[in-house]
């Protein structure tokens, strides 16, 4: 069952709750910031020919934004399946 007794619709796997706070998040100021730094730097990768749409790869970064890794510059971007780019976690 989901969160305070709520159901989910057959079309989606979020409860209305759940949805208009993911809704939030994801329009707050800097998650948009995050999302234009991710989609340059997925164009930039397109223009270079390394990854085309649909083709099941990501681009990634080498060292983790987290541990001072830059978010835009190229020499830190790498390109990976979106398996192992997922699978890489934050270690």
């Amino acid at each position: 069952m989901a969160e305070g007794g709520q159901t989910r619709s057959k079309t989606s796997h979020r409860t209305p709750a759940q949805s208009k706070r993911q809704k939030g998040y994801q329009g707050t100021d800097e998650q948009k910031k995050n999302r234009a730094a991710r989609n340059k730097n997925r164009a930039a990768a397109e223009a270079d020919g390394r990854v085309h749409k649909g083709d099941g790869k990501e681009v990634s970064h080498k060292k983790a934004i987290s541990k001072g890794g830059s978010k835009t510059a190229r020499a830190n971007l790498t390109v990976k399946s979106r398996r192992s780019n997922r699978r890489q976690g934050t270690n």
